[in-house]
């Protein structure tokens, strides 16, 4: 369930860096740029997008401009971004179990 996010992927001219441009804004009319090692305290989508990306392994640094994301690769031995960015908006994967009705409603009392 959730919508999956469509995207166009593109290199760039510079080695080790990907550019992702989504069909849906992350950051509005803000930019947010992450390095791998920091703290991501924050609860919105790019930031939930960066950690998933860190997890995938094989990205350094994450960049997002509204629906543009620009990852900078850290090896040539990378997951799949796609599938990872894909998912964002996924919420039940196969093996994770739905709430009942009774447990959504205790969650907004």
């Amino acid at each position: 369930m959730g919508q999956p996010v469509t995207l166009i992927t593109t290199s760039s001219p510079r080695p080790g860096i990907l550019r992702f441009e989504l069909n849906r804004s992350l950051t509005g009319m803000g930019h947010v740029r992450y390095e791998v090692g920091d703290e991501i305290r924050a609860d919105d989508p790019a930031s939930e997008l960066a950690k998933r990306l860190f997890n995938a392994g094989g990205v350094s640094a994450v960049h997002v401009f509204g629906s543009m994301v620009t990852v900078t690769l850290a090896s040539s031995d990378f997951g799949d971004l796609e599938t990872v960015i894909g998912g964002l908006y996924t919420y039940y994967l196969p093996g994770v179990e739905i709430p009942s009705d009774e447990e959504l409603i205790a969650m907004v009392e």
